[in-house]
């Protein structure tokens, strides 16, 4: 059986990440990258690295991805860290802006993490009101990002897709799905990563991160530090199966390669995501 005939032709939807090695590239080649994903807390103020943003958010659309909010914490973002955020999201006016779904920062004291949060209604309250003080400070919905797992928190109330889920329905915000922390929270939890996917609501993805890991004996971690592996594209196939074709980024923030090699799997996702259009309508 053939699929829906398609009425216009695929236009890539796979950015790459613009990390510091690959700026002067970038700037001089100018590749064909539908978008260009930066961590929002590098090019805040003035300096250097925003008029380098501006200089690229004339050429490109722009992915903001916050590292620094702390949503999972029980106290609110800190104001200077979000007015500092918002103005960046104004300026720059991205595409896309998100976030993780974690904490880094307690009593004032910043962690150099993304640490997890156990899956409760306290946790959930207080998620949702750190997600709705940044949506109103940004004016636009954020898509929050699940985390890898290297272990299950005592206590937990829902699993982590209702959580996700019910976050969503809470604050209109989306999931960013990483199809990579999927798998590899799957294999160190010992779940299955297609139950996960199938107990995710459909209509919640609105980004995919594609990116690879390391083996640590028998731990799997979330390094991006190497290049997307099989079983991560298989799952991705799967994902777009499920929730449907939506930007998707190549995430790599070690051992970066030259620019051509991130480019060469943003075209394999585009590929991938071309097939699963016609599988997600069939």
């Amino acid at each position: 059986m053939t699929g829906p005939e398609r009425t216009e032709p695929w236009r890539p939807t796979t950015g790459i990440g613009l990390r510091a090695p690959l700026i002067d590239a970038v700037l001089t080649l100018r590749p064909p990258a539908p978008f260009l994903e930066v961590h929002a807390e590098n090019h805040m103020g003035d300096g250097r690295a925003f008029r380098t943003l501006e200089r690229v958010r004339g050429d490109y659309a722009v992915s903001l991805h916050g590292v620094g909010l702390s949503l999972g914490s029980p106290e609110p973002p800190d104001e200077c860290h979000l007015a500092r955020f918002a103005e960046l999201v104004r300026r720059i006016q991205p595409m896309l802006v998100s976030e993780h779904l974690s904490w880094c920062r307690s009593g004032g004291v910043y962690l150099n993490d993304l640490l997890p949060i156990r899956y409760d209604r306290a946790a959930l309250d207080a998620m949702a009101r750190n997600v709705d003080s940044v949506q109103q400070a940004i004016g636009r919905a954020l898509l929050i990002e699940n985390p890898s797992r290297y272990l299950d928190c005592e206590g937990a109330e829902m699993p982590e897709t209702d959580f996700l889920a019910a976050l969503c329905r809470r604050t209109g915000c989306g999931v960013l799905l990483d199809v990579n922390n999927v798998y590899v929270s799957a294999r160190n939890a010992a779940f299955d990563p297609q139950a996960w996917l199938a107990a995710l609501p459909a209509d919640l993805v609105g980004e995919y991160h594609l990116a690879g890991h390391e083996a640590e004996g028998d731990v799997l971690i979330d390094t991006h530090g190497e290049a997307v592996p099989p079983a991560v594209w298989a799952l991705y196939a799967d994902a777009l199966r499920r929730f449907g074709p939506a930007p998707a980024l190549i995430e790599r923030d070690r051992n970066i390669p030259p620019l051509d090699a991130l480019l060469d799997e943003a075209a394999q996702a585009d590929r991938i995501a071309a097939a699963g259009v016609f599988a997600h309508a069939a």
